[in-house]
């Protein structure tokens, strides 16, 4: 069995040239801006990118109506409400009003018996 041999400076040198010549390789292999491939992936993107803004906006336009049909429901049960409640005091009103005339005509009554 032999022994570990430790790397000397040269070596690790020439590993670390090496490695910046596989790097620099590696790069310059990858196809450029104008690649058709590039260009084809770029698109997609693009594409989808696209597609996604246009869900979006149709997602935001449905909230948007949601609510605005959400809000025309509650003006609409404001006013049913606020309506029952002019009627509710109207009647209200009404049966003071009623109340009031039997009370004035039983008062009147009173008197004309007395005279």
């Amino acid at each position: 069995m032999s022994g570990f041999r430790e790397p000397g400076f040269a070596d690790r040198q020439k590993a670390a040239q090496e490695a910046r010549k596989n790097l620099l390789n590696k790069f310059k292999s990858q196809p450029g801006p104008d690649d058709p491939a590039v260009v084809a992936r770029r698109a997609e993107r693009e594409a989808l990118a696209a597609k996604r803004a246009e869900a979006k906006a149709a997602r935001e336009a449905a909230k948007a109506e949601q609510k605005r049909l959400e809000e025309e429901t509650k003006a609409a049960e404001a006013a049913r409400i606020a309506r029952e409640a002019q009627e509710a005091a109207e009647r209200q009103a009404a049966l003071e009003a009623e109340q009031k005339a039997k009370r004035d005509a039983r008062y009147a009554a009173r008197k004309a018996k007395r005279k």
